[in-house]
């Protein structure tokens, strides 16, 4: 850890929120978690919230009107969500590989390590 600290080059900051179904399963939590240590990321801060769903409708307002928003919204809301903020020399990009794709069976299929 000390070698990223030192690194010339600055670090990026990337947002990571880990979904209400994954923070009810202690175990996969845990998984999660030791993927972003694995993948070198600095934890610059983590914190449990439980938003509500203004909360959740505020922060995915630019996908308002498209047909996954009201569930979206509303499984965000149904229960406590872990965020991260993590650095990385290439935080944004890495994050986005780590997560793998958004539909599940391209995910099982083309980036079965993702989380």
């Amino acid at each position: 850890m000390t070698s990223i600290l030192r690194s010339p080059k600055a670090l990026q900051l990337t947002l990571a929120l880990i979904k209400p179904d994954a923070v009810a399963h202690p175990l996969i939590l845990e998984a999660v978690h030791q993927q972003i240590l694995s993948n070198k990321f600095l934890i610059v801060r983590m914190r449990e919230l439980l938003w509500r769903k203004e909360d959740c409708q505020k922060f995915y307002k630019e996908h308002e009107g498209r047909f996954f928003y009201q569930r979206l919204v509303e499984f965000m809301a149904s229960g406590p969500i872990r965020a991260y903020i993590l650095a990385h020399k290439d935080a944004i990009q890495l994050w986005r590989t780590l997560m793998g794709p958004t539909r599940v069976f391209r995910a099982r299929h083309m980036a079965p390590d993702s989380i």
